[in-house]
């Protein structure tokens, strides 16, 4: 008879062993089953777009300098919706996230080039201009417990008037500072964005493996190391092959001037997504956020501050909304009193809606802004690219959000029948 083995008291009881890639992927389809999809559909239908439209304007929609092209249209969108991430996290809206970001270019504009001041001047005024929003916008809301709703129209409403009462009727400011029309229209150098990609790939590989050590060392349960390899595999590709792609020469007449590089947008858009990602996922700010969206009112017995979760989160959105309201500037090379308005807003929401985000709030990943922004302009430059008209475009978007929405609405429902809620 085998004598049967005792845990000394105290003893972590080991995990079991990490499955390899078919493992992963089973217990991925069984996760998706219960409701949790994530951004799959995000990718899937990013996937699909790209597939569609690779094939019916393959001359044009494939090329390097259209795919430089729709990053440079995708930027402010993206960054307004890393803003509305964190307000819909709390089940919240934030309509005036467009007009905050005109009204911040707008002041910018009024600084460098009516006031003569430095550029990082004007980037400190435009800064200063979203939090300054975002910050009333959150104290009515945190505060006076009016629903953001109502508080984001009448901004919405009345940055509309702010920004026509600076610009003017019909009135521009031009954006002239070299630095500053850089930010959305300028290219790195071929060797610097090499530097990054690979930096990004090495640094995530770093980090991916050093948590599975860390979560090993603790007896928790952890992936296979075949699955991180997976990972950082799949990541390499994407991105050195994107960067090779951009670095080749996409100028008509390269003996004139050449244009070659990735766009310098993607570096800030990067920081902003490793920065934004690490505040939700590795702090305890971030973790207090998603507990205020799933439930405020057991988040505030728990001794969670909600109102200044709410507040912050508003003065977040409103700041992303500004450096969004630069980028506008940037690539217009002017400032107009539509800049942030038509569609801007509705995209940028469609955008954090499509990636994955929740608008029931306590679900949702600074990830998901890109994704979703990526969807977005794909549409837009693939129907551009078609030549189909602007009330086909429109269509098409909202039919895109409608699906997008009923997903996370029938996935919520799923995973309350599965247990997972």
């Amino acid at each position: 008879m085998t004598a049967t083995q005792v845990s000394p008291p105290g003893a972590v009881p080991a995990p079991p062993p990490p499955g390899g890639i078919g493992d992963a992927l089973r217990g991925y389809v069984a996760k998706v089953r219960g409701g949790d999809v994530g951004a799959l559909p995000a990718v899937l239908g990013l996937v699909a777009l790209v597939i569609v439209f690779s094939a019916l304007r393959s001359e044009t929609f494939t090329n390097a300098f259209n795919v430089a092209n729709l990053i440079h249209q995708a930027s402010a969108v993206i960054v307004i919706a890393m803003g509305l991430v964190f307000v819909l996290l709390l089940g919240e809206i934030d309509l005036s996230a467009g007009f905050t970001a005109g009204t911040a270019a707008a002041l910018t504009g009024v600084a460098v080039t009516n006031r003569g001041y430095p550029w990082y001047v004007g980037v400190l005024v435009g800064l200063l201009t979203g939090a300054v929003i975002g910050g009333c916008i959150g104290l009515l809301v945190a505060r006076l417990g009016i629903p953001s709703f109502v508080v984001t129209l009448a901004a919405f409403l009345g940055l509309q008037g702010v920004l026509l009462k600076i610009i003017g009727e019909g009135g521009t400011i031009a954006i002239a500072d070299p630095v500053l029309v850089a930010i959305n229209n300028n290219d790195m150098p071929v060797w610097l964005g090499w530097v990054l990609a690979v930096g990004v790939v090495v640094v995530y590989a770093a980090l991916a493996f050093r948590r599975l050590a860390s979560r090993r060392k603790g007896g928790l349960e952890v992936e296979s190391t075949s699955v991180v390899i997976a990972k950082v595999v799949v990541l390499a590709v994407l991105l050195l092959a994107t960067t090779y792609y951009l670095s080749t020469e996409r100028s008509r007449n390269p003996s004139v001037t050449s244009i070659k590089g990735v766009p310098m947008v993607v570096a800030l858009l990067l920081v902003l997504l490793v920065g934004l990602t690490f505040l939700l996922t590795k702090t305890a700010y971030g973790r207090h956020v998603y507990a205020v969206g799933g439930n405020a009112e057991a988040a505030r017995r728990a001794g969670i501050n909600v109102r200044g979760i709410k507040l912050s989160c508003f003065v977040i959105a409103s700041t992303l909304a500004a450096i969004a309201g630069l980028l506008l500037a940037s690539r217009d090379n002017s400032v107009s009193p539509t800049t942030g308005g038509a569609e801007t807003l509705l995209y940028a929401v469609g955008a954090a809606v499509i990636g994955g985000t929740s608008l029931f709030g306590g679900k949702g990943r600074v990830v998901d802004a890109i994704l979703g922004g990526l969807v977005i302009a794909i549409i837009i430059n693939g129907m551009g690219l078609l030549n189909q008209p602007s009330a086909v475009v429109y269509m098409v978007t909202g039919l895109v959000l409608l699906v997008a929405a009923s997903v996370d609405a029938l996935s919520r429902r799923r995973a309350a029948a599965s247990g997972r809620v």
